[in-house]
């Protein structure tokens, strides 16, 4: 849920560039090639990112010009000044930055000393991108409570140490594609925000004031391997610390920064499933955003947010979009507060208009975003809307049952919807003892007969209450009721051949009748038999979507996990095998039953049934999912003792 502030208002900013701007044709002065690969490499990637020049903070020679905490104090004093404050009147410090030039101490405490700033609370975020938003939210939670009247948010990079070509000596100056590509990326560069409550006016601008709405991050840190990083060898088997000595860390690569960019559209993905999510929930409006500053990092990627929110029917027209990457360079964690405080000393602004920021982090995934807007000094400050709350988020990626980027016509704006809703339960689901005993090969055979106990009732019901529901459609449906038809004729036996496959395991209970009954799997049933006898219940389809895409994206992913901790015959796995592959056509039947529902009830309508139904179900569902490691106080006559720290799910 983002956090929304009342009295924090945005009143000077200021931005630090080290030296004259490099142009491209003169980087290698500064970064020079390594090998014979590096100039075709950084020709490729130069004319993908659509930067022109950038400052570093080395000179030619490579000896450093201005240290991380001499560019963000830099910054700091650019930003006072504009605003005509006194540094006396900063009460709190909040930096963000991948790495100040010290190890210890934190590097809030570093830009203090170098300020000779007089005594005051700091706060030091050490990330990547996002880290900036980090020390802006900070400091503005510092205000918010009451705190601080006055707080500066810092965020200062200097990645050029990194790049300079004597780094690679110890390894021959040769190096993997991933640690050459940060190489032409990154650059240097601090930027600095004050903030403070009493609704000042903002500098450069008479009559307006800036107003800091909310901020909201999510990390998935969990859900994804890492994709840049410093510190780890190439195959991130090692940190630098295990080596014996710094020497060998960078002959073994542990100290080239490095970007695995085959996973990036995964990153863009999450952002864009993110903010619609903000948009669902009220927190903005596209059609209000005037102004949005995105930090991608490379102009490649422009198209790519721009597609993603035009399928989502969330876009925000380019002409709104504002950016300095071309001029300024990508400076990691600086570059939104560079971005905010150039755009303000550049911009006339009107009352009303709202910027709209954008952070997508690379590290291991985190999406930051903030909404400011623009008041007249002598309006009433502005009433702030509670909406709904948003739910906070290994390695392995598991995508929605539907890419919304390839949605049909008509259905880009539900399909983003229900990938939200999936890529919140999935994460959830992930997260369940079930499932972390089964990724940390603790899934024994007890594990594996207690999980199918609970699970074949509950797939019993599945056909039954599609049944009464395609019963349920009147006249206008009757299409769609046997396409419904169809799909619980081939699953009525399901819970067969699950219960085969439990007794082939070694299940000792001999009716399905005496098998326990999981809460959730109970729930979740006496929920769908309930929409089922409603009219018309349309709504199913958004039931089917979460229980399908269960079979059809995560019981691929843990099937070879059980097979290698539950040594079993093939044909004690036929049911997870079977859907598996199977619900793959399903969900293309899925789709075909989705597009019939909205030419007959109107997109509007049928959508908002489909995304409850589907909300719902999720919830359901992860109820089972969490309830299968519960021991029940009497268990049914026959049950074999069982390890009830199961991991597993009910997918139907």
């Amino acid at each position: 849920m983002p956090v929304s502030f009342q009295r924090v208002y945005l009143e000077s900013a200021g931005y630090f560039m080290p030296g004259e701007p490099i142009p491209n044709d003169r980087m290698d002065a500064y970064i020079a090639p390594l090998n014979r690969m590096s100039e075709r490499i950084k020709r490729r990637i130069l004319a993908e990112n659509g930067i022109l020049t950038r400052h570093y903070a080395i000179d030619a020679e490579g000896v450093t010009q201005h240290s991380n905490a001499q560019l963000a104090a830099g910054a700091i004093r650019d930003c006072l000044r504009r605003g005509g404050a006194e540094l006396s009147r900063v009460s709190l410090l909040a930096s963000g930055s991948s790495g100040g030039d010290t190890l210890m101490p934190g590097f809030a405490n570093m830009i203090q000393g170098e300020l000779a700033a007089q005594p005051m609370e700091t706060h030091s975020v050490h990330g990547i991108c996002a880290a900036g938003v980090s020390a802006i939210q900070t400091a503005a939670q510092g205000i918010e409570l009451g705190a601080h009247r006055s707080a500066m948010a810092v965020a200062s990079e200097m990645p050029s140490r990194l790049f300079k070509r004597s780094r690679f000596a110890a390894r021959g100056y040769e190096t993997d594609f991933d640690s050459h590509f940060l190489r032409w990326m990154l650059s240097d560069g601090a930027g600095a925000l004050l903030l403070s409550d009493g609704s000042p006016a903002l500098a450069g601008a008479p009559g307006l004031r800036l107003k800091l709405k909310w901020v909201h991050q999510r990390a998935f840190s969990g859900d994804y391997p890492v994709c840049m990083q410093l510190g780890l060898t190439e195959d991130r088997a090692r940190g630098h610390l295990d080596f014996g000595s710094w020497a060998e860390a960078e002959a073994a690569g542990a100290l080239s920064l490095r970007q695995d960019i085959r996973l990036l559209p995964h990153l863009f993905d999450i952002g864009i499933h993110e903010y619609a999510g903000l948009v669902r929930d009220g927190w903005v409006d596209p059609k209000r955003v005037n102004h949005f500053l995105c930090h991608y990092s490379s102009e490649k990627f422009i198209p790519v947010v721009e597609d993603l929110m035009n399928k989502a029917d969330l876009s925000i027209p380019r002409e709104r979009w504002w950016s300095n990457l071309a001029w300024r360079g990508n400076t990691g964690a600086a570059s939104i507060l560079i971005m905010l405080a150039e755009f303000l000393h550049t911009k006339t602004l009107k009352p009303g208009e709202q910027i709209f920021c954008y952070v997508p982090e690379s590290g291991r995934f985190m999406a930051a975003y903030m909404l400011l807007e623009v008041e007249a000094t002598d309006a009433a400050p502005a009433a702030i809307a509670a909406p709904r709350a948003a739910v906070p988020d290994d390695d392995l990626v598991i995508a929605p049952p539907h890419d919304p980027a390839a949605a049909p016509d008509g259905l880009g704006a539900l399909l983003t919807e229900l990938a939200a809703i999936w890529h919140d339960y999935r994460s959830r689901v992930w997260r369940t003892p079930l499932i972390r005993q089964i990724r940390e090969r603790r899934f024994a055979l007890p594990d594996y007969l207690n999980w199918m106990e609970q699970w074949v009732p509950q797939v019993r019901e599945g056909s039954l209450w599609m049944r009464e529901g395609a019963a349920s459609l009147s006249e206008p449906y009757q299409m769609l009721a046997s396409l419904i038809g169809v799909h619980a004729g081939e699953e009525q036996n399901d819970f067969n051949i699950l219960f085969s496959d439990y007794q082939k395991a070694g299940g000792t209970v001999a009716r399905i009748d005496d098998l326990r009954r999981n809460p959730g799997g109970e729930a979740l049933n006496a929920y769908l038999h309930g929409l089922a006898a409603t009219r018309d219940p349309i709504g199913l389809l958004g039931a089917i979507y979460i229980i399908e895409g269960t079979g059809q994206r995560i019981v691929p992913a843990l099937l070879p996990l059980i097979k290698a901790s539950v040594k079993l015959p093939p044909d004690a796995f036929r049911f997870l095998e079977y859907h598996g592959h199977n619900d793959e056509n399903h969900l293309n039947r899925w789709l075909a039953a989705v597009e019939m529902v909205m030419a007959v009830e109107g997109q509007a309508r049928a959508a908002r049934q489909i995304i409850d139904t589907a909300r719902h179900t999720a919830a359901l569902y992860l109820m089972q999912f969490q309830h299968i490691t519960e021991r029940m106080p009497h268990e049914p006559p026959g049950r074999p003792k069982a390890n009830t720290a199961a991991a597993g799910g009910g997918f139907q």
